[in-house]
């Protein structure tokens, strides 16, 4: 049923429930073990986002690497 203004209504848009769920899968919930690297990031990852969260960690990382920038402002 189209309306005056040329689009489609809202109710011909809708599906049922049981339809939605013949092509809609709920994901399955991880292990304790995923969700717990989903909380908590390793120490190397914590240092890469404090560096990239300091601008000249950042722009020295990218000139002379990672490892050297961060001794040279957090080490």
């Amino acid at each position: 049923p189209k309306e005056p203004s040329g689009s489609l209504s809202t109710d011909s848009i809708k599906i049922k429930k049981e339809v939605a769920n013949a092509f809609m899968k709920r994901q399955k919930r991880s292990s304790l073990y995923e969700r717990y690297f989903e909380y908590y990031k390793n120490p190397m990852e914590q240092m890469h986002e404090r560096c990239e969260n300091y601008p000249p960690c950042d722009y020295l990382s990218d000139q002379i690497g990672f490892s050297l920038a961060y001794n040279r402002f957090f080490g």
